[in-house]
Order: structure tokens, then C-alpha cells, then sequence
């Protein structure tokens, strides 16, 4: 009889301290077409061949001079891998209804029982190894199943951040056609949220969604977002509803990111006062990090120019956060930030601009 196509790679480690016995195997098997067998006499060294050969299948017998094939059986389940499957089979002349069960429930999965029949050996070392190569093949399509799934979230997870970017992007496009200023207030917003001993991925969220604060100016006309005058008090109204709008376009989505996003659009313009808008929230009412994006807007806003307005020098701008700190700002957001300043620390790319500019 000789061994099925393939399972001649397999490797089968076997330990009996009879070496006759290790002699008629070795010999069955190599008549068989197996090629990789490693033998051992001494019950001692099994544990060590196992971590050299890696088998495929283990031929045990039970009762050899301590280690006894028992206690090997125990330690081996030790160092198997629990996601392995090395089938023990287990050599004996004992085959007594309680040694068989002892074996079982130490994790042999069948028996041989001396004198051998070949037939019957080959047969039983053949399922053996063709499960265990089952397994093998098994556990390798589950990692290529995984692999693809890791890299389809991936893409996914890619393909939500850019679509939540172009978004930013777009809010902006009308009064800041390079979408710098969506991109500089995400940045401040994440060093901001470090400073205040945020989690890493929480850090990270912010940078996210901290950009599509303005969402909602999509909605607002361009005589209005564009107008370089003063705005009257109905127009100053019409402007204010862009966190409600950007609310609206963010709202009922399942994924936390954009939960997040809508919370910055409703809230940024609440203030530590109440006398924010749209709703007059007040102090931690305001969700924390349309607190932190409050902040880092205002600070980009007035170091930059709109058509409305020069730029401030960066001094100008801190006077501006310190005065508004415990009316306009959360004092301890506002003083986070302002140490965060004055230690030099504005995430990982350079500071957006200088103190000379303005």
C-alpha cells in the first residue's frame, strides 16, 4: 500500500522506547512513500524534536519511561498552538477501556495497538495526516478570507475619509477656493484635543470631522457668504442657520464619525455662556468637541483674510481666545490651548501662519 499523493510532505514525529518497534515503523513507512520521519527512543527529547520538526502527526507510545506517553500528552497541549491541529496517534498494548480514555482526554485522536497491521496502520497514519492537511489548507483560505475583508475595510475606511474630505472641501470652496482653512482647523482641533489628554483615536476623530464644521454653508447664498460689507440682521440670521443645514446633511448615519461631524456643525457656534447659536447651550451642554473646534476655528478665522475683514497678527489672535476664555470659550479648552501656544505645539505639520502676518 502506498501513501495517497501528497501526504509523502508529511512530517511525523515518533517516539517509543522500544527500537524495534521505531525500526518496523520507519520501514512501513518508507515503503509507503513517506519521507520525513523522525524517531526517538527516548521520551525525554519529544518535546524538544517538537519544536525543531514542526510534525504534521505524532506516533506516541503510552508506556515508555518517563515522561510516560500521558504526561506527554499533557505537555504537548501545552505548546501545541490552540488553533493548530496536530493529531496524536497513540501506539499501545494496552488497550483497556480506562487507558483509552485517559488518552482521549488528553488529546490523542486515535490508536494503534502493537503487534501492527500494516493495512491498518497506513490507513489510520493516511486520515490522520489528511485532516491534518485539511486543516492547514483550511486555516490558509480563512487568512486570504481575512487579508481581503482587512483590505476591503480598509478601502472602505479610505474611500469615507476622502468623501468626507471633498465635503469639507466643498463647504469651503466658495470663500476659500484652496480648502485650506477646513484642513487648518482640523489640524489645530486634533493637537488641541492631545493637549487635553484625548486617546489617540479620539485625537484622530477630531482631525476627521473637525473639518466639516462649515458643512452647512452650502446652503447659504453667495450675497451673503460673499458679502464684504457688514451683515444686516436678517442676513446675519440667514448665515446662522448653516449649522442647522450642516446638521441636516450629516444627520441619521450609523457610522460615528459622522455623528461626530454633526454634533461640531449644530454646536460650534454655542457658547460657554449661552448666548451662543442655534440653541443657547451653555457650558459642558455643548458638546466637548464642538468645544475644542469652537476654539480652533476662531483662531484660524482671525489669522487669515476674508473679504470682510483684515487678518490679525497671531498676538491679536491669542488676545482675542484669553478674552473670550469663560464667555465665548470653555476656560479649560481656552487655557489648554493657550499653553499648548506658548509651548510651541501645533500637531504634526508646521503652524499655519506667523505672528508677523496680518
Amino acid at each position: 500500500m502506498t501513501v495517497v499523493a501528497g501526504l509523502e510532505r508529511g512530517r511525523i514525529l515518533m517516539a517509543d522506547d522500544d527500537p524495534q518497534i521505531v525500526r518496523i515503523l520507519e520501514r512501513m513507512l518508507a515503503r509507503a512513500g513517506y519521507t520525513e520521519i523522525f524517531t526517538t527512543t527516548d521520551s525525554s527529547k519529544v518535546l524538544d524534536l517538537f519544536g525543531e520538526v514542526g510534525p504534521d502527526l505524532i506516533l506516541l507510545d503510552l508506556t515508555m519511561p518517563p515522561p510516560s506517553g500521558l504526561e506527554l500528552l499533557a505537555r504537548l497541549s501545552d505548546v501545541v498552538p490552540a488553533d493548530s491541529y496536530v493529531p496524536i496517534l497513540v501506539l499501545t498494548g494496552d488497550l483497556t477501556r480506562e487507558m483509552k480514555e485517559q488518552a482521549l482526554a488528553g488529546g490523542a485522536k486515535d490508536f494503534l495497538t502493537k503487534p501492527f497491521d500494516v493495512a491498518e496502520v497506513l490507513l489510520r497514519i493516511g486520515n490522520l495526516l489528511q485532516t491534518r492537511f485539511l486543516h492547514l489548507e483550511n486555516r490558509r483560505q480563512n487568512r486570504i478570507l481575512e487579508e481581503r475583508v482587512r483590505q476591503r475595510t480598509k478601502n472602505l475606511e479610505e474611500a469615507r475619509l476622502d468623501i468626507l474630505a471633498r465635503l469639507a472641501r466643498a463647504a469651503e470652496f466658495r470663500d476659500d477656493d484652496t480648502g485650506e482653512h477646513t484642513r487648518r482647523v482640523g489640524e489645530v482641533a486634533a493637537a488641541l484635543a492631545r493637549q487635553l489628554g484625548m486617546t489617540a483615536e479620539e485625537v484622530e476623530d477630531i482631525r476627521v470631522t473637525a473639518p466639516l464644521h462649515d458643512v452647512g454653508k452650502i446652503g447659504i447664498p453667495d450675497g451673503i457668504l460673499l458679502k464684504a460689507d457688514s451683515l444686516t440682521t436678517a442676513e446675519r440670521r440667514l448665515m446662522e442657520t448653516h449649522t442647522s443645514i450642516g446638521a441636516e446633511l450629516l444627520a441619521k448615519s450609523p457610522w460615528p464619525l459622522l455623528r461626530m461631524a454633526r454634533e461640531i456643525a449644530l454646536y460650534h457656534h454655542e457658547r460657554w455662556d449661552g448666548s451662543g447659536y442655534p440653541f443657547g447651550l451653555a457650558g459642558e451642554d455643548i458638546p466637548l468637541a464642538a468645544r475644542i473646534v469652537a476654539v480652533a476655528d476662531v483662531f484660524d478665522a482671525l489669522g487669515h483674510e476674508r473679504t470682510y475683514r483684515r487678518a490679525l497678527a497671531r498676538g491679536e489672535v491669542l488676545d482675542q481666545i484669553e478674552a473670550g476664555s469663560g464667555t465665548h470659550f470653555d476656560p479649560r479648552v481656552a487655557k489648554a490651548f493657550l499653553e499648548m501656544h506658548g509651548a510651541g505645539r501645533h500637531g504634526d505639520r508646521p503652524p499655519p501662519f506667523h505672528p508677523d502676518e496680518g
